[in-house]
């Protein structure tokens, strides 16, 4: 955890309720954690795990912030598509 209180820039939530997790919410939200850290965006992009975001027929759930981007039934390899659009892709803009 950050020794200073920063605001990111963007921010992934990821479900990590109960069905998320099950369905692969945890796993998802370490992959984009990774890429964040492979990017070199720490401190600028943060994954925030959500408890539940009352979604759960539609397992794993995550949202890109600000663009207010929701993703449902989400794959790892979605997950890092959305990743690469929401976030590095607009980072070039």
């Amino acid at each position: 955890m950050s020794k200073n209180f920063e605001t990111p820039e963007k921010v992934i939530y990821v479900c990590t309720g109960s069905k998320c997790k099950k369905k692969g919410g945890k796993e998802n939200g370490k992959a984009l954690r990774n890429l964040i850290k492979e990017s070199g965006l720490k401190g600028r992009v943060e994954v925030v795990k959500t408890e539940c975001t009352d979604r759960c027929d539609f397992a794993p759930v995550m949202c890109f912030q600000p663009d207010n981007y929701w993703m449902h039934h989400v794959t790892e390899h979605q997950a890092m598509q959305a990743f690469n659009e929401h976030i590095i892709g607009k980072q070039n803009k």
